[in-house]
């Protein structure tokens, strides 16, 4: 889950990172009220999950007040990159003297955690990285020992940071690795950190990513999902414990393990190139437990897609059995028949693996309307993204 710019910096207050004051506001109204709090000038921000804010015109200053309110009525309500503006965030402005740029990251690629720094901040990182990659040092850390103030102050001294600033920047550096740590982060970025003419330093802009998977020892994390900017069918799966995630396509895509699904949509992304590039609609892993409540509950939000034009379900029976699961789907049809909803569009059903044979067998005593089978996955996708392309 990416955060808004000022959960960031609420995030990074909490653990000891300095941040400027700020106060976060929905309507001209406030944005004046928090620039007359905050006194002097100020800086107006869109909030959006977005880069390119300032290009867009969504990072403005305001002298006062009355500018604040001005500059807010203008920002709000405006798309940036697809996402509309619906709160800003009103901080003071600072002499900046020096921009820096400090994070913390999962490295996917090398299977650990990196830290990394650079002189060069206030611009995208992956510009430094490609035009001047020793402007940006970095530094595996051991997750056993965690990043220590030993190991941050060279990282700082490596990407060049001045020696007045650079015991500052090092404190940063350990306290962003303890919000890393504490709220199960695989992202932490600050960009700029800057260097003000009093000396000091500050966050002046904050992005993290938090690992829902860990969710479940994190209480307080659910506040933070933003549902104004959430996809509304993803909004109705999480509601259900569903693995969803919206994709553009038009074949609606169920199965039971995320490898299984991953699969899916590239099957059914080839064999949809032969019906006019039909792609998969979505990813949606349902899990080991195919009962008839979460198969109806995964249909019911394809289903409610309108991209979508067919639907393939797609199970490996293993610890659940295959039977089980075509009693789950005849089940799960019946249920929302039962509740007035009309499943209206074809679904492909391929079950392999533990009692794949009686599965098909109910299934195909059900003869329920629309419901086809087959035997293969090659077979099933290609016919799912043939009825998706007929519908189009």
């Amino acid at each position: 889950m990416d955060l808004l710019e000022h959960q960031a910096q609420e995030l990074f207050a909490k653990h000891g990172v300095p941040v400027s004051r700020s106060r976060v506001a929905s309507t001209p109204d406030e944005a004046r009220a928090a620039a007359a709090e905050i006194g002097g000038r100020v800086v107006v921000k869109a909030q959006v999950k977005t880069g390119g804010r300032g290009k867009a015109g969504g990072v403005r200053l305001a002298d006062g007040p009355d500018a604040a309110r001005e500059v807010a009525a203008a920002i709000l309500g405006m798309g940036i990159k697809g996402h509309t503006v619906q709160k800003v965030l009103v901080t003071e402005a600072g002499d900046i003297v020096e921009e820096y740029y400090v994070a913390l990251l999962l490295d996917r690629s090398d299977r650990s955690f990196l830290a990394l720094a650079s002189r060069a901040g206030g611009v995208e990182i992956e510009q430094v990285a490609a035009e001047n990659p020793a402007a940006l040092a970095r530094l595996q850390v051991n997750p056993a020992v965690g990043l220590g103030w030993d190991e941050a102050l060279r990282l700082a001294a490596e990407a060049g940071i001045p020696d007045d600033v650079r015991d500052l920047v090092a404190g940063v550096l350990v306290r962003l690795w303890n919000v890393f740590r504490a709220e199960d982060a695989t992202l932490v970025e600050i960009n700029p950190l800057a260097k003000l003419a009093d000396g000091t330093v500050l966050a002046l802009d904050g992005k993290v990513t938090l690992d829902d998977n860990a969710r479940f020892r994190q209480p307080g994390h659910p506040q933070y999902v933003d549902v104004n900017a959430a996809d509304p069918l993803e909004v109705r799966a999480a509601a259900r414990n569903l693995n969803y995630v919206k994709l553009d396509g038009s074949v609606g895509v169920i199965g039971n393990g995320a490898g299984l699904v991953m699969s899916t949509l590239d099957v059914v992304a080839y064999a949809g190139e032969q019906f006019g590039g039909v792609k998969p609609a979505n990813f949606l892993d349902i899990g080991g437990g195919a009962s008839a409540q979460v198969m109806a509950g995964g249909l019911e939000i394809i289903l409610g897609d309108p991209d979508v034009r067919s639907v393939l379900v797609n199970v490996f029976g293993g610890i659940t059995a295959c039977d089980a699961v075509a009693d789950g789907i005849v089940q799960a049809i019946g249920m929302l028949t039962a509740l007035g909803e009309t499943v209206g569009k074809p679904v492909v059903v391929r079950l392999d693996g533990n009692n794949a044979p009686q599965g098909r067998k109910i299934l195909a005593e059900a003869a329920l309307p629309g419901v086809l089978s087959s035997d293969t996955m090659d077979g099933a996708a290609r016919l799912a993204a043939e009825l998706a392309g007929e519908g189009a």
